[in-house]
């Protein structure tokens, strides 16, 4: 009897032990797939994106400190009817990458870092001379609990996975104005691999976050 409790105990744990370690997996694993962009009506009007007001902040951390910066936009539609954003696009200058929190030769070293347009390290993160753009397809917007989420494909170095952020919409006459919520995206599923822990072995502290915070802000003007 004691014997068959033990292997009753042990079979209990082991099971334990798998479960938990499939739950891990499961959490990780990022199950939003690519969908269909979205398409305009014939009674949409087109708001052009107005790029010296438009922006993305972004925010990336490690052990020792956390960096921020922007990027600008450098062309964009957003299509509306009734007070509704029906469908959208913009495309991010990856060559406008800069950092806000460094001064100098700091500043100078991790924006060309960042940009890959230091010899030999060009694959580190975003390599601007070979993919100079990234772009967003608006897939969607939804009323989901009071607030507005927006879903749609955000493309970067040929990768493209989809991405979902509650944002303040709000449109005025012939202005209108996006503002999200700082939202989380995995750099790894773009490739930008970098100090990644989960991608690289024994970089003890040495390692930088996988997610970076994101911050859009667009203003637009109708055509």
């Amino acid at each position: 009897m004691k014997k068959m409790k033990k292997i009753i105990l042990n079979i209990a744990l082991v099971s334990l032990v798998f479960a938990g370690f499939t739950s891990c997996k499961e959490k990780n694993t990022d199950t939003a797939e690519v969908e269909e962009t979205a398409q305009a009506t014939e009674m949409a009007s087109d708001y052009i994106v107005n790029t010296g007001n438009s922006k993305i902040m972004w925010g990336g951390s490690k052990p020792t400190g956390s960096h921020h910066g922007t990027v600008m936009i450098s062309s964009g539609t957003l299509s509306v009817n009734n007070d509704t954003i029906e469908a959208g696009n913009f495309v991010i200058d990856m060559t406008s990458i800069t950092d806000e929190d460094l001064e100098g030769d700091k500043k100078q070293n991790l924006e060309n870092h960042l940009k890959g347009t230091v010899e030999g390290k060009e694959g580190d993160f975003f390599n601007v001379t070979k993919y100079p753009t990234a772009t967003f397809e608006l897939t969607g917007v939804a009323d989901v609990e009071g607030k507005k989420m927006v879903r749609g494909n955000l493309t970067i170095k040929d990768k493209t996975n989809a991405v979902e952020f509650p944002a303040t919409i709000k449109i005025d006459g012939n202005n209108m104005m996006l503002a999200s919520e700082p939202f989380i995206i995995d750099r790894t599923k773009w490739d930008v691999n970098y100090g990644s822990k989960s991608v690289f072995d024994n970089l003890g502290d040495k390692f930088i976050s996988d997610d970076m915070e994101i911050t859009i802000s667009l203003s637009a003007t109708k055509s």
